[in-house]
């Protein structure tokens, strides 16, 4: 066992590029797909809230990974986007621990989620007859309660392996944040048992659910190819389209970014891949959910119907207390 101290009392985040002359341009950009995530995903879990039409456990599910890309893209980029202003990019070594904790619970939620919203589909397309006897509001509830636990669980696991390990000399983090693999590259102690840790939760977590998406899958295809209508099919495959795009760009990212031999270990490689699943993922979320989704944008334009006339309104009272 480590001694339970860490001479570093603040760690220096490198960023994405060390090149002062791109960081302006990297400032910009990320402040934009900042914003459109943030815009994005609050629309998604706005209307999945609100309009009637989406009152069911499929946007029940994409209500809460909208919440959970909300939160982790908030739990990186500020931090990341404040250290391009302020130039000094520091961060604390217990606020180091608290952005580990946070980025890491929400994307082992989010593993658990995606899995979870195959097995909905699976019952919706499978076994249609009694998907609202099991797949109801409460069942919801107590899903997702369970998988943020679980994921809870995962993340109170790995940062206390890496935060119990000293920290003695270099405290310079080659990352945007503060991830598990560039920190254990700091540690002046023996890392293999914390990577043995990594290696076997992230087999556990993400294979399992890997393994139950393409289990539903298979069934879900095997059940389309018996529909006998070709506008039947498209349905059905539509209401799979936008989570298998999801699903697949995520876990190749999870995948190449976790499970794999140390010996391909390359942090440049990590932080553009990382990138991807911290960053441009959650933004892209509600784009493919909407773009692909026609109740969704429905919803959409109901709300737009339902705001726009109050706007007028108001602009038009406001003249008129003017005059």
């Amino acid at each position: 066992m480590y001694t339970n101290y860490s001479s570093v009392s603040e760690y220096i985040i490198l960023g994405l590029s060390t090149r002062p002359e791109l960081e302006k341009f990297i400032f910009i950009t990320f402040l934009i797909i900042y914003i459109v995530a943030i815009i994005g995903n609050l629309m998604i879990l706005i209307l999945t809230n609100i309009d009637p039409g989406l009152n069911t456990p499929m946007y029940f599910f994409l209500g809460f990974l909208s919440f959970l890309d909300i939160c982790s893209t908030s739990a990186t980029l500020p931090k990341m986007l404040t250290d391009y202003v302020s130039k000094t990019k520091t961060i604390s070594f217990y606020g180091c621990a608290a952005q580990l904790f946070f980025f890491t619970w929400l994307t082992s939620t989010e593993l658990l989620l995606l899995a979870v919203m195959a097995y909905d589909r699976y019952v919706a397309i499978v076994n249609p007859l009694r998907y609202v006897a099991i797949i109801n509001r409460k069942v919801c509830i107590c899903v997702t309660t369970a998988i943020s636990i679980t994921g809870s669980v995962n993340s109170t696991t790995h940062t206390s392996f890496t935060f119990r390990l000293p920290y003695c000399d270099d405290n310079k983090i080659n990352h945007f944040f503060c991830d598990i693999m560039p920190l254990l590259k700091l540690s002046c102690a023996d890392t293999y048992l914390n990577e043995v840790v990594l290696f076997i939760a992230d087999v556990i977590l993400g294979m399992f659910c890997f393994l139950l998406i393409c289990i539903s899958y298979v069934f879900i295809i095997n059940t389309i190819t018996k529909i006998r209508s070709t506008k039947g099919k498209q349905k059905a495959f539509s209401t799979c389209a936008s989570h298998i795009t999801i699903v697949s760009m995520y876990y190749g990212a999870v995948i190449f970014t976790y499970i794999r031999p140390r010996s391909s270990l390359s942090l440049e490689k990590d932080k553009i891949v990382s990138a991807l699943y911290a960053v441009f993922i959650p933004t892209l979320n509600p784009i493919i959910y909407s773009l692909r989704n026609k109740e969704v944008k429905d919803a959409f334009k109901r709300m737009v119907r339902v705001i726009v006339p109050k706007i007028s309104t108001i602009k038009i009272n406001k003249v008129q207390l003017t005059l």
